[in-house]
């Protein structure tokens, strides 16, 4: 008789290793192919020993959610350390941190931004969308020191929805289907210089 092997469980990083086994399933299956009994498959435990730190998918799926945004923010924050103290190529920066994140893990970055990522309660800390959006308007900030409140906003706004947006149609394969990896990077990167632009005109009107 084969026994499931319980390798994690014993180890004593059984949460550890259905984070990682749940994370790959959904990049590979999505969220439709996402069940608590596969992760636990392939984390070579038993389908009920999830339940020590999972009671439901939806759990699991919650801390992948609140993981990625924790990646998400370091990635964009990395970015930005990169580059020079000019606050529009700081602005591209964010950009560039944000749309890499995406590029490397579609699926989790659409669950993300998807409607049950909104009902997820976060952990005491965790800014979930919170931390992205504070950083971009920081960055915006910088730009438009000198500009209103109201104006800010509106450049943070527009900054958000141009890197995500496009980074979204690129996933969902209307932007750069045929293109290289290399065309589709400078498409990009084109794409954030223009928006850092649009906003640095909007310091000086």
């Amino acid at each position: 008789m084969t026994r499931t092997k319980a390798r994690g469980y014993h180890h004593g990083d059984l949460r550890e290793a259905l984070v990682a086994s749940g994370r790959k399933l959904l990049e590979e299956k999505g969220i439709r192919g996402f069940t608590l009994r596969e992760c636990a498959r392939r984390a070579e435990v038993s389908h009920a020993a999830p339940a020590h730190h999972f009671a439901s998918m939806d759990d699991l799926l919650a801390e992948l959610v609140r993981r990625g945004f924790a990646e998400l923010t370091a990635a964009m924050t990395a970015e930005v350390q990169r580059v020079e103290d000019e606050p529009a190529a700081r602005l591209v920066g964010l950009g560039v941190g944000y749309m890499a994140f995406a590029a490397a893990n579609p699926t989790l970055f659409q669950l993300m931004f998807s409607r049950e990522a909104n009902r997820i309660e976060l952990k005491e800390g965790d800014e979930g969308a919170e931390g992205v959006r504070r950083l971009q308007a920081a960055v915006v900030d910088e730009v438009l020191a000198h500009a209103s409140g109201e104006l800010r906003q509106r450049a943070a706004d527009f900054a958000w929805a141009s890197m995500h947006g496009f980074i979204t149609l690129v996933l969902e394969g209307e932007i750069g289907g045929r293109d290289s990896s290399r065309a589709l990077k400078t498409r990009g990167l084109a794409a954030l210089a223009a928006m850092a632009e649009t906003v640095v005109r909007l310091a000086r009107s």
